[in-house]
């Protein structure tokens, strides 16, 4: 499988944001505008927006999805939601791992491991972040948190089981912050991703999974980043908010020139 059959995915994480009113017009916007979107386009609202978001998003070409997930299916745990109540409720995908899940709510590799169980199990598309910090890439850590990440994640599953997967590669240094690797700096990251996975589970496999790439991705540079081999779509944070930004960046177009990122 080449870069050309594996099918972009733009994902917005909503993150905490929009009231119900707000989240309903956005996602009006969104569910407009996918039909003429350049790949698949998913939404990844809060938990409270779910059933109003899901009910706009009904029939068309938006995917419904969610920014986290419990491992257990059910239970004593006051706050949590199950993979299994995401799908119940019309999820069709779930972010895990979110560089903001791991900072600051204590997600470990392990527990990324175990949501992506989850997710697998209740049938969701799981988005599998990982990235380093900037005090990591400075030290020249980068591919070590990477491979670290990739195996750790994907631990105890095998390639069958794996086949809805999506990985997201986030520089934790370039979200929300209006920096942006570059072009070059993405694509770099995103073979090395692609070569974990080739080691772990073989070329077809590794051919086969979408890498998104995550971090103050815009209209404006939303075109250079996808004109990578290895950069399949994008996780969207803040640009995700507004709509005419949101669908600009879902009609992106991957012939932009090799030299867009100097």
């Amino acid at each position: 499988m080449s870069s050309a059959s594996r099918r972009p995915l733009i994902a917005g994480n909503w993150k905490m944001n929009l009231t119900l009113a707000q989240s309903v017009d956005l996602s009006r916007a969104v569910r407009d505008g996918a039909a003429s979107a350049s790949g698949e386009v998913a939404v990844c609202v809060p938990f409270t927006a779910i059933a109003a978001v899901g009910a706009v998003l009904k029939g068309s070409a938006a995917a419904l999805g969610a920014q986290d997930c419990h491992w257990e299916t059910q239970g004593a745990f006051t706050g949590e939601v199950s993979a299994g109540m995401l799908a119940d409720a019309g999820c069709a995908a779930v972010i895990v791992g979110h560089s903001e899940r791991r900072r600051l709510f204590g997600d470990s590799d392990e527990w990324v491991n175990k949501k992506l169980g989850a997710a697998l199990k209740a049938g969701l598309t799981p988005i599998a972040c990982v990235g380093e910090t900037l005090e990591e890439r400075e030290s020249r850590k980068t591919w070590r948190i990477l491979q670290t990440q990739v195996e750790q994640g994907l631990k105890g599953f095998s390639p069958a089981e794996l086949a809805k997967l999506v990985v997201a590669y986030e520089p934790v240094w370039a979200i929300g912050t209006g920096r942006t690797a570059t072009p070059a700096q993405a694509q770099e990251a995103h073979a090395f991703l692609r070569g974990q996975l080739r080691r772990l589970h073989g070329e077809a496999f590794a051919q086969s999974v979408r890498i998104l790439y995550g971090g103050s991705v815009t209209p404006e540079n939303v075109d250079a980043l996808m004109a990578q081999p290895d950069v399949d779509g994008a996780l969207v944070g803040g640009a995700s908010l507004k709509a005419d930004a949101f669908l600009r960046i879902m009609r992106f177009s991957a012939a932009a020139p090799a030299s867009a990122d100097q």
